[in-house]
């Protein structure tokens, strides 16, 4: 019974998947990612297979949800492997496609856990987040990463900025269900456009994250309105121009010494290596820094695709590691010009 039920949801999501997207994509990640796209492709058509992650919320810590997660097979992510994973961020996750119940939103009440993309942790990591550090997150919604730096670190200050204003709302009601009203203090959200937070705050922060708008692999596969993926499609190779352009601005609002990371949830290597090249071939004053360690630490619950770059790491979906697309770059700016 269970076999067929699953089957007839497999067909009922097959039918949802748009070809527009999928045959784009297909000509594009097959030359790029060669025999491991027919694994990825097999996984990014069959939700049914992803896997969700538990964030636990420090916030409103509960020794018995983490008793329970153990109990079902819930392992923690990294395992204190990494030498800047704090003990404070304890990620659970399952070898199967299992997923939690999402919480409600209540207001006055702090949710206990939050759902995510486990490779969605490695951008956050990558930061090297301390107490006391100012942190910008330049494209913030929905709020996940946000949530993500606090579990590590307790900022000096924390800027939130979103420009989409329906975005905004999403990260706003995220930030309320899992940071008491003490921290809420030192973070500031703002609906700046990206591109011009380096103008207005020059060398403010030690900490960057840009996690950029980019062609969404998971979310594109199923669009249901074929016309506006068409249009997204078309409008595809303007993104890294988009991308780039949030990149300077990000440089101009780090300071020396200060780390920069960039991430995408996409495969496309336009957005990825080539808009760090670029990034790297225009400024004498930013500097690649080695993650290589970090894959070599995570192999175990992670699947990585050759990058040609020592600074860019890529998660891809494998069986029984889900996790992904996920592009992570790591850049320093150096003290002198």
């Amino acid at each position: 019974m269970l076999t067929r039920l699953k089957a007839k949801s497999e067909r009922k999501l097959a039918k949802q998947i748009c070809k527009v997207v999928l045959d784009h994509f297909e000509k594009q990640y097959s030359k790029e990612l060669g025999d491991a796209w027919n694994t990825v492709r097999a996984i990014l058509v069959s939700p049914s297979s992803w896997q969700y992650a538990v964030l636990l919320n420090r916030f409103n810590y509960s020794f018995e949800l983490e008793k329970d997660l153990r109990l079902k097979g819930y392992h923690t992510l990294f395992q204190g492997s990494l030498p800047f994973c704090p003990k404070s961020m304890k990620c659970y996750l399952s070898r199967t496609p299992d997923r939690m119940p999402s919480e409600r939103h209540q207001i006055g009440n702090l949710k206990k856990y939050y759902l995510l993309n486990a490779a969605s942790l490695l951008p956050v990591l990558a930061l090297e987040l301390r107490d006391g550090e100012r942190v910008l997150d330049l494209c913030a919604a929905p709020g996940g990463k946000s949530i993500a730096l606090l579990q590590c670190a307790y900022p000096g200050y924390l800027h939130c900025n979103e420009h989409d204003s329906l975005r905004l709302r999403w990260l706003r009601q995220t930030l309320e269900s899992f940071i008491p009203q003490p921290l809420v203090n030192v973070i500031k959200v703002s609906e700046l456009d990206g591109r011009e937070m380096g103008d207005a705050q020059p060398e403010m922060f030690d900490k960057v994250l840009v996690d950029a708008p980019c062609s969404n692999d998971r979310s594109w596969l199923f669009s249901s309105d074929s016309q506006k993926a068409a249009c997204r499609i078309s409008q595809r190779r303007n993104l890294p121009v988009l991308q780039i352009e949030l990149l300077r601005s990000a440089i101009k609002a780090l300071r020396p010494g200060g780390l920069l990371v960039y991430s995408t949830c996409t495969l496309s290597k336009a957005e990825n290596q080539d808009v760090i090249c670029e990034i790297l071939n225009s400024y004498t004053n930013i500097m690649p820094v080695d993650i290589k360690e970090m894959a070599k630490t995570c192999s175990q619950d992670f699947t990585f695709a050759p990058t040609g770059q020592e600074c860019g790491l890529l998660v891809i979906p494998d069986k029984g590691k889900a996790w992904g697309p996920m592009y992570v770059a790591k850049l320093k700016k150096s003290w002198t010009t």
